[in-house]
């Protein structure tokens, strides 16, 4: 089933480019976030079991992250994608230039959620630590709150669908 997240959610091809670079994207994040949690809480890379079991964790299942990725996917189709083509002057075809684009933003936003103690806690709870947690769906919780608290955004369920509204923010 797909999931439309918002009435105009039909750009196809960006969808589709999302989804090719979903595992890529992933692993960059963990990555990313490994190597923050090592710069802000441990800068003399002093090794005790805590920090190998980071340091050594290998991106496998990344499953937990997936709705996450989902919804920062969809964020991206509401405020970045259009539903026309655009014309491609320099010959490239349409997936290689969304593929391209989300790419560099998706990497932009997380770059920035890495800043934030809390995001790196919870990505590294839903990768490194999940097995050593009985409730992931608190930590899946979390990430959406993140999101809708950092993208200015609202998910809202409405049966059986999900919708995305943008936040009206007081200024």
């Amino acid at each position: 089933m797909v999931k439309k997240f918002f009435p105009l959610d039909k750009n196809y091809l960006l969808e589709h480019a999302q989804q090719q670079t979903e595992i890529e994207l992933l692993t960059s994040l963990i990555k990313l976030s490994i190597h923050a949690y090592e710069l802000k809480m441990n800068p003399l890379g002093l090794m005790d079991s805590f920090s190998s079991k980071i340091r050594n964790y290998q991106p496998g299942n990344l499953e937990p992250l997936h709705d996450f990725y989902e919804k920062l996917a969809a964020i991206y189709r509401f405020k970045c994608g259009h539903n026309q083509l655009e014309f491609l002057w320099d010959g490239a075809d349409h997936i290689n230039h969304y593929k391209k684009n989300w790419s560099e933003t998706f990497m932009d936003w997380v770059t920035k959620f890495v800043q934030q103690d809390l995001f790196i806690q919870a990505v590294l709870d839903l990768s490194v630590f999940l097995p050593d947690y009985d409730a992931p769906q608190l930590l899946e919780n979390r990430m959406q709150h993140f999101i809708e608290k950092n993208m200015e955004v609202k998910f809202v369920r409405k049966a059986e669908s999900i919708n995305l509204q943008m936040r009206k923010v007081a200024q």
